[in-house]
């Protein structure tokens, strides 16, 4: 908890400390877009739903960019996100997992997120990924809780 406080503090010192375009005003010098350094692509396909099928970006930090519910993901990820344990590991390999098919959806997420690279793909193939999956909404869409036997 501390150290998410702590990460959290110093993003906002950081972002208090950016200089605005209204500085450069005047000075001929032209200001260089600042985006946050936490930066996540969501892509979502074969929902099945109309809407949710689409690439979103995300910026934390301030919270901002496409993604449908940015601040709520932002604070999820921030939530998640604590020393020695990593939001977006796979499985672990030899996990017993149940057999439920939650659907074939599926998402890949990359970029940045707490100054660490990230390449992560998603489904809802069995018991662990749907945990894995719902663990990460609303950085991803909450899907149906209604699971089909393989």
């Amino acid at each position: 908890m501390q150290i998410r406080r702590l990460a959290v503090t110093a993003t906002a010192l950081v972002s208090a400390l950016t200089v605005t375009p209204q500085a450069f005003a005047g000075s001929g010098l032209a200001p260089v877009e600042y985006r946050p350094a936490d930066h996540l692509t969501v892509t979502v396909a074969d929902s099945g739903r109309a809407g949710v099928d689409d690439t979103y970006e995300l910026y934390c930090h301030p919270a901002s960019g496409d993604h449908p519910d940015a601040e709520e993901a932002c604070d999820g990820l921030d939530e998640l996100t604590t020393w020695g344990k990593e939001p977006f590991a796979p499985v672990r390999t030899g996990t017993r997992c149940t057999m439920q098919y939650g659907g074939p959806v599926s998402a890949h997420v990359h970029g940045r997120w707490a100054g660490r690279p990230v390449n992560a793909s998603f489904n809802r193939e069995n018991g662990c990924e749907m945990q894995r999956w719902d663990t990460l909404v609303p950085l991803l869409p909450r899907m149906s809780n209604q699971t089909q036997p393989v």
